[in-house]
């Protein structure tokens, strides 16, 4: 099954047009393309090079909490965020620091400017997890996935449970075909750090399995996209259980799929490597809610994969 996300890298490196990107990084992308991962012969998670499930989990439940600040991420080790809440710092009057314009792309270019970047970065988090007000102020990017799975706030002043409501109908009502939870709220995209890219996902009920499937508008396929896909297979596998399903198939649905430009060697590496199997994911049998879950009741079993290969983020 991994073949189908290398079958998607390798079109983007033979097909892909070059264009110009919000970061200054220059990708080649494709649009539209589809991959398909049937859950019940192992747990998404690639082996062509070493993801990071601790993070992808602690993320996960972030969203489930329906947190949008930093603070908790930081609290399990997950520094995935760090960058656009920081960003949103060094925007303001409150930061008297170096300056730090355009810092992901000089912090990529400049090894002096790196390890500054990096000196002011640790500040960052430490008082993100020390100072209650300042984490309030900055560790939050607005209303982000898990505000508009969990909270998504209505014209009358109401706010809706997206994922409650959906789980509650797939127990009551699993042929529904409006099994939707839609993180694209146009109202709030501009005060998002960072405007949802896994825009909308659908689940599917037959034959006592449940699917799930998601619409991606914008996919990092060699930094975000491994994420992506071991996250909503994992909350694929937590609210079939909580439903009394069996996991079906996760169906990935992007849009704009692109390499950045500085990932291009990275991928060529992770293409000339084996597939390994798929580990198998281990649940805690004794939580009944999706909503009851922590770090410890979630494991992988099995993990084989190849070293990681690193590569910049684009901010």
């Amino acid at each position: 099954m991994e073949q189908a996300y290398l079958d998607l890298a390798q079109r983007v490196l033979d097909e892909g047009v070059v264009r110009g990107d919000r970061t200054g990084t220059g990708t080649k992308s494709v649009f539209g393309h589809q991959m398909r991962f049937d859950l019940s012969k192992g747990f998404p998670l690639l082996t062509t090079k070493r993801v990071a499930f601790r993070l992808i989990k602690s993320e996960l439940l972030w969203f489930l909490k329906g947190d949008t600040n930093i603070r908790y991420l930081l609290e399990n080790n997950n520094h995935i965020w760090d960058e656009w809440a920081f960003e949103r710092y060094v925007a303001s009057s409150d930061y008297t620091g170096p300056d730090m314009t355009d810092f992901g792309l000089r912090a990529q270019e400049d090894e002096e400017f790196n390890k500054v970047y990096k000196q002011e970065m640790k500040k960052f988090t430490e008082n993100i997890l020390a100072d209650d007000a300042f984490a309030e102020k900055y560790g939050t990017l607005g209303n982000v996935y898990g505000s508009q799975w969990r909270a998504w706030k209505t014209s009358t002043g109401e706010t809706i449970d997206q994922l409650k409501n959906v789980i509650e109908t797939i127990k009551l009502n699993p042929t529904s075909r409006r099994l939707v939870v839609s993180a694209w709220n146009p109202e709030d995209v501009p005060h998002m750090a960072l405007p949802p890219c896994h825009t909308l996902f659908q689940f599917y009920v037959a034959d006592g399995k449940l699917s799930c499937q998601l619409y991606q508008r914008s996919g990092d396929i060699f930094l975000g996209v491994p994420f992506n896909i071991a996250s909503y297979a994992l909350l694929t596998h937590l609210i079939a259980h909580e439903t009394g399903l069996e996991p079906g198939e996760f169906v990935h649905t992007l849009g704009d799929a692109h390499l950045y430009m500085n990932h291009l060697d990275q991928i060529k590496e992770q293409l000339s490597r084996d597939p390994r199997p798929f580990p198998q994911l281990k649940l805690n049998q004794e939580k009944d809610s999706v909503f009851d879950f922590e770090m410890e009741d979630i494991e992988v079993v099995g993990y084989n994969p190849h070293p990681r290969i690193k590569a910049p983020i684009a901010v």
